[in-house]
């Protein structure tokens, strides 16, 4: 399953940048994020850089790793988590259109093996209320970025 949204924010592409990429923060920008906990840092690069995310489902909190495993500075970044036997991979990418800023955001869930494809069926249900909580995540960074 892919979901997709995108938002245009009013600042420039380093601002942007710099926004999505603290991620250690992240609790104090995202109104979805409880708790950030950094497992790993690499020394100068952001791939590498693994986490752990706590958020609420359902009302109760959910921690899951993540970790970053490309990126281009001032372009992307990709994570990834596993759990249960699903992939989560998550693309933030920053672009110009018009001399305006668009920052993207593309979460796929990937199913590994019988058992998760069969768990799998029933999130299409779930898909708008992730395209919901995604679109949530880019309009609070957007607000972060243009409030500074």
């Amino acid at each position: 399953m892919k979901v997709e949204a995108q938002i245009t924010i009013d600042k420039n592409k380093k601002a942007v940048w710099t926004a999505i990429t603290n991620i250690s923060n992240l609790a104090d920008i995202l109104c979805g994020v409880e708790k950030i906990e950094i497992l790993s840092q690499p020394e100068s690069a952001l791939v590498g850089l693994k986490w752990s995310e706590t958020r609420m489902y359902f009302g109760k909190p959910s921690a899951i790793d993540k970790w970053i495993i490309d990126a281009e500075e001032n372009k992307y970044y990709q994570t990834c988590a596993e759990m249960d036997g699903f992939i989560f991979l998550n693309t933030m990418t920053i672009s110009e259109l018009g001399g305006n800023v668009i920052l993207t955001s593309v979460h796929e869930t990937i199913a590994k093996g019988f058992i998760a494809k069969m768990k799998s069926l029933p999130m299409i249900f779930f898909k708008g209320m992730l395209k919901k909580a995604i679109l949530q995540d880019l309009e609070d960074f957007k607000t972060a970025v243009e409030l500074h």
